[in-house]
């Protein structure tokens, strides 16, 4: 939002966004990262109102999604639009929010890798390169970008990532006495590595690399009874 008090002809603003939920940070008093911005916007909004009491400001909802007509025009000026910040660099809220996620991340890490069930029942998996895939904030993270489309087989992942899934190996460390053999009779213990890669039940999908995350959700697409509870 850009005010100048020189431009008297002004008596209304309106202000067009997708997220309501930004604009009240306007309007936020208390303490928080982006205190300096709150006070410099509040100021100039009071000298508009000072300047005659008909003024007023109006928020209007409108998602990109509708395609208004008017978002091309206000996206492209204000890509064109050069702008001298006021304030450092580093208090900039854009800024400000990318330390904060990056600093949820960090910990995040720090926790889960401190995990003691981590490297016994997470299956970590590989991207496209073949590096091991670490939580991020940016779309979805890289998890929900692969199979967050399909609520059935997001679970069937969410199982088979985290090892808790009805199959022989969980049964074998919850209910010891239930039978935890695979049922393809050439395994002891129906675990999440043999269903992956050895269990003849589930041999339909060619690709071995099955660590890679594109590979594995080809895998659960495949084998939809793979993870998943069956009515018996």
């Amino acid at each position: 939002m850009w005010y100048q008090p020189s431009k008297e002809n002004i008596t209304k603003i309106i202000v067009v966004m997708d997220s309501i939920h930004a604009a009240r940070k306007i309007f936020n008093s208390k303490s928080h990262p982006f205190q300096s911005h709150t006070a410099a916007i509040l100021s100039k909004l009071w000298d508009f109102f000072n300047s005659n009491r008909d003024n007023s400001i109006e928020f209007w909802k409108c998602p990109s999604r509708l395609k208004w007509r008017f978002h091309h025009n206000v996206d492209k000026d204000t890509k064109s639009f050069c702008l001298i910040s006021t304030y450092p660099c580093k208090i900039l809220w854009d800024f400000c929010k990318k330390i904060d996620s990056e600093d949820i991340i960090n910990q995040w890490k720090m926790t889960f890798q401190a995990s003691d069930g981590k490297d016994k029942q997470f299956l970590d998996l590989l991207d496209d390169d073949f590096n091991l895939i670490e939580p991020s904030y940016t779309k979805g993270g890289p998890w929900l970008q692969v199979f967050g489309h399909s609520n059935s087989l997001c679970a069937h992942a969410m199982r088979a990532i985290t090892n808790h899934a009805p199959i022989g190996e969980y049964r074998l460390r919850f209910f010891p006495n239930k039978d935890f053999s695979c049922p393809c009779n050439n395994y002891p213990i129906e675990s999440r590595r043999h269903i992956l890669h050895k269990c003849r039940r589930f041999n339909g999908y060619w690709n071995p690399r099955r660590d890679s995350l594109n590979h594995f959700t080809m895998f659960l697409v495949a084998n939809p009874n793979a993870f998943a509870f069956t009515d018996k």
